[in-house]
């Protein structure tokens, strides 16, 4: 072969290649005008109304331009330097945050993979489990019930309970509930549980997918995306009644304890929420304090728990309290905006 057929045949080889390059490459910048990509489903969530502190989930509808102009945009990133700048401030050792706004919004989460006892928020799925006991028999919760104990199991609480029960005194389930979610006592919470459908009681922790308190577990053990998924089925009615859950979050929006979440609210805002305090180590060094709940924001409720875990309460409460206001102002600043 002679040189300057090599030569043809090499200039060939490197014009074919070069327009297959420039195939592809046009090709790829025409592919989404000759072939436009349709948008991702997204969907919109169709509810009941016409109760205070629930919204029943009905059914979802794939959804268009409303969802767009509705839905906030992500802020979790405030929330993160909110959480640094309390680690940095050595109010708290750990913390973790779960968002979700209730009607069709986003959610997040920062540190979903710690884990903290949960203390007095195991009060929660107990009301759960006595009020799918009075769905079946409303009666239930007129029945009266001796607190005849010589313990006083709200001792040993750090934030006393406003209201607690008298030794030789009955009271009904109803009322029982109210103190034990309004005013966290314990001794309301040890009758109650004495009185539960123990079965029922299990398979309501089964069914929360909240580890049951009657298998042996260390101390620290439940996370916040996992608890908070609790106040998502009450809100949504999913598991009990409509009646029983809205009477659930009633009693949730009675709660006494306003160093939390509501401490980074402006006054009058309906929070349904319940905190649970801890302390573990050789001197009870080491506390816990969190805070869960629905914050009732005008038309658009959303779900806020903080978990906390440092040296003291003093500290754990501004920390939750701080972050509280952050989420609170972050969706303020947003929805203001779409007023303007």
């Amino acid at each position: 072969m002679t040189v300057s057929r090599i030569k043809l045949l090499l200039i060939f080889s490197i014009l074919l290649a070069a327009g297959l390059a420039l195939g592809t490459v046009s090709g790829f910048f025409l592919k989404d005008r000759l072939y436009p990509q349709k948008p991702a489903r997204r969907y919109l969530e169709i509810r009941q109304g016409g109760f205070r502190y629930i919204n029943p989930l009905l059914e979802c509808e794939i959804a268009g331009e409303a969802m767009e102009n509705n839905e906030l945009m992500p802020f979790r990133p405030e929330v993160e330097k909110a959480v640094a700048v309390v680690i940095n401030k050595k109010w708290a050792d750990d913390i973790s945050v779960y968002f979700r706004e209730l009607n069709n919004g986003p959610w997040f989460s920062v540190g979903p993979m710690e884990t903290y006892a949960p203390a007095s928020l195991m009060k929660v799925p107990l009301m759960v489990a006595i009020l799918k006991e009075a769905d079946a028999d409303p009666s239930f919760l007129k029945k009266q019930i001796r607190f005849d104990s010589d313990i006083d199991y709200s001792s040993v609480q750090v934030f006393k309970p406003l209201k607690t029960l008298r030794r030789g005194d009955s009271y009904s389930v109803a009322e029982l509930l109210h103190r034990m979610i309004a005013y966290s006592d314990n001794n309301s919470s040890m009758l109650l549980e004495q009185t539960a459908n123990v079965e029922l009681l299990r398979r309501t922790y089964h069914d929360l997918d909240i580890r049951s308190p009657y298998v042996p577990k260390a101390e620290d053990y439940i996370s916040v995306n996992n608890y908070s998924s609790i106040f998502r089925i009450l809100f949504n009615a999913s598991y009990l009644s409509k009646q029983m859950s809205e009477k659930a979050l009633g009693y949730l929006a009675e709660s006494d304890f306003k160093q939390g979440l509501v401490g980074g609210l402006p006054q009058g805002v309906a929070v349904a929420h319940k905190f649970g305090e801890w302390e573990s180590g050789d001197n009870k060094e080491i506390k816990e304090l969190h805070d869960c709940g629905i914050v009732y924001y005008p038309n658009y409720p959303y779900l806020l728990c903080v978990m906390t875990k440092g040296r003291s309460f003093e500290f754990l409460d501004d920390a939750i309290r701080n972050i509280s206001h952050v989420v609170y102002e972050g969706i303020r600043l947003q929805h203001e905006k779409r007023r303007q």
